[in-house]
């Protein structure tokens, strides 16, 4: 489900941020060492984080109906988890860098959740929205700074996107079918006697109805 986030932001980006200009998308951690290979225009949108949104668990089951409307199985509910992405620009120039990262802020504040039009097959299917936070204050425990500190590069101007995104856990539980056929009462007594619905009537001995 990662890599179906990761190709919405590419699409999102490539069609707000870019627009066909000479620079790159990747998804690298921005070490030192990959900074001194860099010798093209890039954005770098690295994954650094991922933890789950406890607060929007919930406990429960989703029907799935098939085309008669009839309950066939069951599946848990989705659960939400967070994905945050460090966003720099690499260029020769910071006032290229800063023009890269403006359009940035200025494409995801236009969005709270991603585009229908963005989104993958996969993701379109769950019918659940991917919700964007662009340059939230993180958690406490979640500094950028630290995360410059921890690749052994150099602090440099980045963005700190958030994505909310839906997982269903992989677990289909079946149920008993139905029963669609007419009910077939038997009836022991002096006489037996057998009916369908909806005609379910027994006969005295003398043969009159009951």
């Amino acid at each position: 489900m990662i890599n179906e986030i990761d190709e919405v932001l590419r699409s999102l980006v490539k069609s707000d941020v870019i627009q066909g200009a000479d620079v790159e998308i990747v998804f690298d951690a921005p070490t030192r060492d990959w900074a001194s290979r860099r010798n093209t225009p890039t954005l770098d949108m690295y994954l650094y984080d991922i933890r789950e949104d406890t607060r929007r668990r919930s406990v429960g089951m989703v029907d799935q109906r098939n085309d008669e409307g009839v309950v066939v199985d069951r599946t848990s509910l989705p659960r939400y988890f967070k994905l945050a992405y460090l966003i720099s620009a690499w260029t020769q120039r910071p006032e290229d860098e800063h023009r890269l990262l403006s359009s940035v802020l200025a494409c995801f504040m236009k969005y709270e959740v991603a585009p229908d039009e963005m989104m993958t097959p996969l993701l379109a299917e769950q019918k659940v929205p991917v919700g964007l936070q662009i340059a939230y204050p993180p958690p406490e425990d979640r500094q950028v700074s630290d995360v410059w500190s921890s690749l052994g590069g150099d602090l440099k101007p980045s963005i700190d996107l958030v994505v909310t995104v839906p997982m269903i856990p992989e677990s289909l539980y079946e149920i008993a079918q139905a029963v669609m056929k007419p009910m077939r009462l038997r009836s022991f007594a002096q006489v037996t006697v057998e009916g369908e619905d909806p005609e379910r009537h027994l006969r005295d001995p003398d043969g009159s109805l009951v």
